[in-house]
């Protein structure tokens, strides 16, 4: 997966978004951005779509703007001229591909069935589009796809919704999904971007899934520990959980020794590390990078953010 993939998959939502004027452009990318998904997959068959890529490249270079519903060579070219740093097709078109590929441009051909799969391996792909993911069998479809191409990554875009973006996010070959559930054309036309912005803040919110965790509480000592936890579990019949730093009384974590932050520490549960790492750095977040663990697979699945909040240390811990 190279860069550009790879941080689509960071934000892990792909906006496609229909313009039909390009004035709409800029304060469009302006909402996508300050709801928290900094990237667009701008479908090309429309008139103003070229132009679009263009203004919003150019006035949002962070922004990760790509062109989908891309159809021939021609408009690959005309895309990326304008700025676009991905191509998203519906199907697997061998020729688009091959001058895609020639040229250097990030392709991303759509897929529902394993000879499309093959085709795209036999191109030397391994990360592709699922479409139209719902009725092509949704995620059961692509776990099912997985176990013969272990190496292929999906970005399953047709259906997606707040109701089951997660479902697909959960599954480890799903690298990003393309939704336009926050992004809905006719809001767009009616010039309703503070909707837009606030209902891209709310799929992120859903898709990071953020809750609280557990309180710790520190202790100065291992026997101070476990009469401060064993007074949580006499008061609320809270059950314990005895592990070599700490007491865990249902959500009260006693540490040990004084630990982490001057009043304790508070643990924020979300549905990927990683992905709420990218969201709340782009709101001026910083994490110590001491503190970070990573599961088997390589991912990150806790840290710490730099500063404390109100005395406490704040660490994201995966669900």
């Amino acid at each position: 997966m190279n860069d550009t993939l790879q941080k689509l998959s960071d934000i892990g939502i792909v906006p496609v978004v229909v313009i039909n004027d390009a004035k709409d452009a800029l304060p469009l990318a302006k909402a996508l951005i300050d709801g928290g998904l900094p990237c667009a997959e701008v479908t090309f068959r429309t008139d103003a779509a070229e132009e679009a890529i263009k203004m919003m490249a150019s006035a949002y270079p962070e922004m990760l703007i790509g062109a989908g519903t891309v159809l021939t060579a021609g408009q690959a070219d005309k895309a990326v001229k304008a700025g676009a740093k991905f191509l998203v097709s519906p199907g697997l078109n061998p020729n688009v591909v091959k001058h895609c590929l020639k040229k250097g441009y990030t392709i991303t051909p759509g897929t529902s069935n394993p000879s499309d799969v093959e085709a795209a391996l036999e191109l030397g792909l391994d990360v592709v589009k699922f479409f139209p993911a719902e009725a092509a069998g949704g995620v059961a479809m692509i776990r099912a796809m997985s176990a013969p191409y272990t190496g292929v990554k999906f970005m399953p875009t047709g259906g997606i919704n707040a109701g089951n973006v997660n479902e697909y996010l959960s599954f480890d070959k799903i690298f990003a999904c393309g939704g336009s559930w926050m992004v809905k054309t006719d809001k767009i036309a009616a010039g309703d971007f503070d909707t837009i912005r606030r209902e891209t803040e709310q799929a992120v919110r859903v898709m990071l899934g953020f809750e609280l965790g557990h309180i710790g509480i520190n202790a100065a000592n291992a026997d101070e520990a476990q009469s401060v936890a064993d007074i949580f579990t006499g008061l609320f019949g809270f059950e314990q959980d005895k592990r070599p730093a700490s007491v865990f009384a249902g959500d009260v974590e006693v540490m040990n020794e004084n630990g982490r932050g001057e009043r304790g520490h508070i643990a924020i549960k979300t549905n990927s590390v990683r992905r709420a790492m990218r969201y709340l750095a782009s709101k001026g977040v910083a994490f110590d990078e001491s503190s970070f663990l990573y599961d088997a697979k390589g991912e990150i699945k806790f840290a710490y953010l730099a500063k404390e909040i109100g005395g406490f240390a704040v660490h994201l811990i995966k669900k």
